[in-house]
This record gives C-alpha cells, structure tokens and sequence, in this order.
C-alpha cells in the first residue's frame, strides 16, 4: 500500500490519509469545501462542491489517476434538497463518463460543509 499526499488539495484534519493506494486502485478519503490551504468555503452548496470537485481532482492525479478512470463514487449530502445543484457540478467534472455512485444526506459533516465526497478509481 502507499499513502498519497498532495499540497494541491488540503491536508487530513484527522488521522487519515487524503488516499491510499493499493492493488492498481486508488481510494480517496472524502472530500470536503476545504482549500489547499485549510480554509474553509463559506459558500453555499454549488460553491463548496466546486471545491470539492477541484480536492478530488487533485488527490487523483496525484495517485496518476484521473476523473475517467473513477469507478465509485459516493457524494454525503447535508441537505438532499441540494442533489439538483450538486448533481449540476459533478456532471460537468464527470462529462461522459458515469461512475457507479450513491448518494446520501447525512445529519452533519466535519467543518458543518454541505457537501463531501469520495472515489475509488483505477491508476
């Protein structure tokens, strides 16, 4: 296994890795509004997932894997009531391809963000 780490997207607030590496694939921790930098986007949810998408971008390239070799996705939602606008900007990021994907609302995310995800891609 290898531990991926990149100062494109902001570094674990915990005891985790931004991904992991094992077996040819790529498992990302999920993403949320954060800059690379640590700062939270106080935006509303179309703003915080525009920065989510850029996160998981980064942490995929950095373990040289890539948005059209992503797999499974899975998208947290604070606020189903949020799925249309979320769903607007993870299909642009995602074009024509169309990983395997679930999405939940959950009662709360870290840094109270609107919106997280995470993916398991090939390399």
């Amino acid at each position: 296994m290898q531990n991926v780490q990149t100062s494109n997207a902001p570094a674990a607030i915990g005891p985790y890795s931004q991904a992991m590496i094992a077996n040819g694939m790529v498992f990302t921790s999920g993403q949320i509004a954060l800059t690379p930098a640590g700062e939270m986007i106080n935006g509303d949810v179309s703003a915080q997932c525009v920065q989510v998408v850029s996160n998981l971008k980064a942490v995929l390239e950095a373990a040289g894997s890539s948005f059209d070799k992503v797999i499974k996705t899975t998208i947290f939602l604070a606020d189903m009531d949020d799925f249309a606008a979320v769903n607007a900007i993870y299909g642009e990021a995602f074009g024509d391809h169309k990983p395997a994907r679930s999405t939940v609302a959950v009662k709360t995310l870290p840094k109270n963000a609107l919106v997280e995800i995470d993916a398991i891609a090939l390399i």
